[in-house]
């Protein structure tokens, strides 16, 4: 499997906001495959004009890709990671990660492999999680695992539908297992699928961030993906520590207050077109639901049912024992 699985190339979807930890992910993502030939990089760079990242070797210059951005004129997270896949050139596998993490070493023939174990269950499989914790300390990133197994989903504890809009909260639940398990939502920031998940699942950039996942989840869910959930995952997170200094959002008021479209306006209407998607079965053609399996479906495996609006108890953490 190994010999076979090195040919084959990944593209990496980073949509970077301001953000400082832009070089060191990509320096990471490349010096901890185990073939970097083989990666591809696609970089939605959201920055202060005169402030961009050069990279002159020669490897960047083959296997990186950039659209620039005036970070006064970009339209949110979505609207990032949507304008990332236009960068997408045929690669074998989609990695869609954040512009702050760490790689392990053979990262990227961890995932060639258990892509491939997924697949032999369903073709439309995808991998997911909210990643394992890293800190920078002196300079160096630390691990700060919460398990080494599984890192689950499951929707908080306190989290209800709202009546205005279907946003919910999820949360990382560590599983004491081996193999992989069937998941029931994504992480926008952590998500590895056949190259292929581009034109099946493209991304919606009229959703601003809040229910991103939850949109993308269902819409794989009812075109027939699977969500998996790896022992293991080959990557950290950099979270934003309590008292640490935070990286700029899209929307951190001294940009935001500069713009002809406010991030506030952009979450009303994302909530609005999430609403018409999640509530109301809207028709919104490539960035709708699925047919293969519906929201009935959904539900009975899930337990959110988007139609009652409720949550069962097999959606929180009771679903992996707790």
């Amino acid at each position: 499997m190994a010999a076979a699985s090195q040919a084959q190339t990944i593209f990496i979807s980073i949509a970077a906001y301001c953000d400082p930890m832009l070089a060191f992910t990509i320096a990471s993502a490349r010096a901890q495959a185990s073939d970097p030939s083989r990666i591809y990089i696609g970089v939605v760079e959201q920055q202060v004009p005169g402030q961009n990242l050069r990279l002159d070797d020669e490897w960047s210059r083959q296997h990186v890709r950039f659209t620039r951005i005036d970070a006064l004129e970009a339209r949110g997270p979505c609207w990032a990671r949507a304008t990332a896949m236009g960068l997408y050139q045929g690669e074998d596998w989609y990695l869609q990660v954040d512009s702050h993490m760490w790689f392990e070493p053979g990262w990227d023939e961890q995932l060639v492999q258990w892509g491939r174990w997924c697949e032999e269950r369903n073709s439309r499989s995808l991998i997911s999680c909210y990643p394992n914790p890293f800190e920078m300390a002196a300079g160096h990133p630390v691990a700060k695992p919460v398990t080494n197994r599984i890192l689950a989903f499951a929707v908080q504890g306190t989290s209800e539908f709202a009546a205005e809009h279907p946003v919910l909260m999820f949360e990382c639940v560590a599983v004491e297992q081996d193999e992989p398990a069937l998941g029931i939502h994504v992480g926008g920031g952590c998500l590895f699928a056949p190259g292929y998940i581009v034109e099946d699942l493209p991304y919606d950039p009229r959703l601003y961030f809040h229910g991103e996942e939850q949109a993308f989840a269902l819409r794989a869910w009812t075109h027939g993906w699977d969500i998996y959930q790896i022992p293991g995952m080959p990557m950290y997170h950099l979270y934003t520590q309590p008292g640490s200094s935070p990286r700029p959002m899209h929307w951190t008021p001294e940009q935001d207050e500069r713009r002809a479209v406010r991030s506030a306006m952009l979450e009303k209407a994302a909530q609005m077109r999430l609403a018409a998607l999640l509530w109301a079965d809207a028709d919104l053609g490539a960035y709708g639901l699925g047919r293969a399996r519906s929201l009935a479906d959904y539900a009975a495996f899930s337990g959110i049912d988007y139609a009652a609006r409720t949550i069962g108890a097999n959606a929180r953490k009771a679903r992996w024992g707790y």
